[in-house]
């Protein structure tokens, strides 16, 4: 599988939808002076971001030429797994976990080692892909050939068609994503699904893209928020035995 495939595209520009889910963190998670780790940082940008609230801001990211263009932004960056983090146990007040599970070897032991490497009393943001989403962002292989788009409808596929058609990425449920947290002492202190910042379709469409948001960001407050493109999580850390 080429990286697009295996490690998905990180974004290489700050836009108005990034921002707001930086804003839906910082009223949830206190974020300033605090040590933050960005698990999966990509090429920095939410490293850069948090730099605003705290000058304590870590990153690891497994591929190096990514890791190398984050280096730029913030000088504590580690290449490594997400399953294997290179920090002592408790280090950090804030473990963020940015649309990068999907992608790990091991999910669980990402998680796993985000609450390891959090302290007692810290948090750990999750953003992770939606199943029911009408769309798959990350593409699919047909013919052993690897077709990148937003391709409708396949993640309603029953899981065994919908894995030979995506095998090179994971995508949650609620419950499934819940079953992640299961033996980790945690409280879930919010778990919602939210719709796409339509950044694009603004900067091509102008007001017709700004009214699209706004119906969609609405929707967030009912019920169909269930169609969300991302789950939203935030974990606070409970007293580890």
């Amino acid at each position: 599988m080429d990286q697009a495939a295996q490690r998905g595209n990180p974004s290489m520009v700050w836009r108005s939808g990034q921002e707001r889910r930086l804003e839906m963190v910082r009223v949830r998670v206190p974020l300033e002076t605090v040590r933050i780790i960005d698990i999966g940082c990509g090429v920095g940008l939410y490293i850069q971001a948090f730099m605003r609230f705290s000058p304590q801001v870590f990153g690891t990211e497994i591929e190096f030429d990514r890791a190398t263009l984050s280096h730029r932004v913030v000088p504590h960056i580690a290449t490594a797994e997400a399953e294997a983090l290179p920090f002592r146990n408790g280090t950090f007040d804030v473990a963020f976990l940015h649309e990068m599970i999907e992608h790990v070897r091991d999910d669980r032991q990402t998680i796993r080692e985000a609450y390891r490497v959090t302290r007692d009393g810290g948090y750990i943001v999750i953003f992770a892909p939606n199943r029911w989403f009408p769309f798959e962002t990350h593409g699919f292989y047909w013919k052993n050939r690897y077709i990148f788009g937003n391709i409708p409808l396949i993640n309603y596929l029953p899981g065994f068609v919908r894995n030979r058609l995506a095998p090179h990425v994971r995508v949650y449920s609620g419950k499934n994503l819940r079953r992640l947290f299961t033996g980790l002492n945690v409280d879930i202190e919010y778990f919602t699904q939210i719709f796409p910042g339509f950044d694009r379709l603004e900067a091509t469409s102008g007001k017709y893209g700004r009214i699209v948001r706004r119906i969609l960001y609405a929707l967030e407050k009912t019920p169909l928020r269930l169609f969300g493109i991302s789950h939203f999580v935030v974990l606070k850390v409970k007293k580890k035995t």
